[in-house]
């Protein structure tokens, strides 16, 4: 069977192009080795059952790693305490047993003690008793038992929850005294921290977690540059396409910053939805550059499991929202500090991370979401900006390609008629939300564009814009003197020798009273710079 790439569920080495991540696994397995209880949370589809799954048989020649679910738990299974150690008690058995000879040993009797239990479903069974049997269970063991729990986010009650990690504290703290499990590993969304705020109304207590005993998982599990071009490298081997590898991975790495699912559905929709079109009729023509931005245009407009969910997050916390749409449009830094519930929430769900102590969007492909998502409200379309877009795209267009410069030349004058009595405060909160409220109408559907996260700051930002295998840079920038602008054409130029090209746009907003507004030209050295002044 012919591998695929896979964006549902689990992946599987013999089924499907995945990146190799035993450097993960050897990491994980060195906080085992330590006898650590840990928690791995990560964002929704980031690997985290995958990396699950191949620990459980990496560990297997060392231990007994017994790997369960509670997303198989139904919401009655987590009615009292004696409902679901019972319900506990039968996953871990069954799991337990699953594939191994061994224990058809007489010594492991007390298993058939707990299955007795179970099978009764007895009314008095309650968490200090399964953990005494689980206790001796160990205690016999030949081998040192790793329990790992996935989808501990869909825990339905929280008490019940919460005294069962008490459990696992209590007999990690005594496990010089009492035997207990060799580490203990939970997964989810939410950190504990997070599933307690989750679960807890406003007069329950919130402090004292019982997982305070818990490690501190410091594993990287992006997909690197390098293992994605290990894994392309494979697709290569089985279809020869011809594909540029080193570009192909650097573009994958670049628009998803390693988020696993996106790296692997944008492998797919290349692959499965891309070939086969008019104008890239063989893999080969679909693993290009060009057919890698139709595979970006096709991810921004398709409704998907991550996204519904991102989406979901943003409708449900308005402060969240509120945070997002500054940071994408103000151009202001934003501090990082996870102490703050909305900071911490968009870093829990992947909106967001830390660089250099301030937040940024996790990855292009969120951003240019993002973008388009706050771009396309009702108020927005509504702005005249906007329908002077809609009646001016057609004359932008040369011979299948943007001229970038009269795009710049009817926003100065829409801009200027509609905004010329406009303060620093109303361009600072509006002035780059407007021109990309202008620029949209324009490439959507063929072009697509993102911030550079290294240059945004309150007086500078820089626009790339994808149209057709062609890239603009847009500096869009607050004028605030003469050496601020010389200093900003500096950059400008650093940056296109970055990109290897030799024309650069410039978007100043003005307020000086002398002010020439309109669209100049200027030659520096081998470079062409398109300045447009507001």
């Amino acid at each position: 069977m012919a591998k695929v790439f896979n964006v549902t569920g689990a992946c599987i080495p013999d089924e499907h192009y995945m990146v190799n991540i035993d450097d993960r696994l050897r990491a994980i397995k060195e906080l085992v080795d330590s006898g650590k209880y840990f928690t791995i949370n990560r964002a929704r589809q980031y690997g985290k059952t995958t990396t699950l799954l191949a620990l459980e048989q990496y560990l297997q020649e060392d231990y007994y790693a017994i790997s369960l679910d509670f997303q198989m738990f139904g919401a009655g299974e987590f009615e009292n305490e004696n409902v679901f150690s019972l319900s506990f008690a039968r996953s871990f058995l069954r799991a337990l047993r699953s594939g191994r000879d061994s224990y058809a040993a007489g010594r492991w009797g007390i298993l058939d003690e707990l299955s007795q239990i179970v099978q009764e479903e007895r009314n008095n069974f309650r968490l200090q008793r399964l953990f005494e049997y689980l206790s001796d269970i160990c205690s016999i063991s030949d081998k040192k038992i790793v329990l790992i729990i996935d989808e501990v986010d869909s825990a339905q009650n929280n008490q019940v929850f919460l005294d069962f990690l008490s459990q696992l504290r209590a007999y990690y703290i005594r496990r010089n005294t009492k035997q207990t499990f060799q580490s203990v590993i939970l997964a989810g969304v939410y950190d504990v921290k997070n599933l307690k705020r989750k679960f807890c109304t406003e007069d329950t207590q919130k402090t004292n977690s019982p997982w305070n005993i818990a490690a501190d998982f410091k594993i990287d599990m992006t997909l690197s540059k390098e293992g994605i071009l290990g894994m392309i490298r494979e697709y290569e081997d089985d279809y020869h396409t011809g594909m540029n590898l080193q570009e192909m991975a650097e573009l994958l790495y670049d628009y998803t910053s390693g988020y696993p699912f996106l790296v692997s559905r944008l492998c797919k929709i290349m692959d499965e939805d891309i070939c086969g079109r008019d104008s890239h009729a063989s893999k080969g023509a679909a693993f290009t550059r060009q057919g890698f931005h139709e595979a970006v245009r096709t991810i921004l407009t398709e409704k998907n499991t991550l996204f519904e969910s991102l989406v979901g997050k943003l409708l449900n916390n308005p402060e969240l929202d509120d945070m997002l749409q500054s940071l994408l449009f103000t151009g202001r830094s934003i501090t990082y500090n996870p102490d703050e519930p909305a900071v911490d929430t968009a870093a829990m769900f992947g909106f967001i991370k830390n660089q250099s102590g301030n937040m940024i969007i996790a990855n292009r492909i969120f951003e240019m979401r993002l973008y388009n998502r706050y771009l396309s409200t009702a108020e927005l379309q509504k702005q005249k900006i906007y329908k002077d877009s809609l009646e001016d795209k057609n004359q932008f267009i040369v011979n299948g390609y943007l001229d970038m410069r009269r795009i710049l030349e009817k926003f100065v004058e829409h801009y200027d008629e509609l905004y010329h009595d406009s303060d620093v405060a109303f361009v600072e909160e509006t002035g780059r939300k407007y021109f990309l409220l202008y620029l949209r109408p324009i490439i959507n559907g063929t072009g697509n564009y993102y911030i550079e996260s290294r240059t945004r700051s309150l007086g500078r930002t820089d626009v790339i814009v994808d149209y057709r295998g062609e890239q603009y840079i847009i500096e869009m920038k607050i004028y605030r003197g003469n050496e601020y602008n010389t200093r900003g054409e500096r950059q400008l130029l650093g940056y296109l020798e970055d990109y290897h090209m030799n024309k650069g746009y410039m978007l100043s907003f003005n307020f000086n009273k002398n002010k020439e507004i309109g669209v100049h030209e200027r030659v520096i050295g081998d470079k062409v710079l398109v300045e447009a002044v507001v």
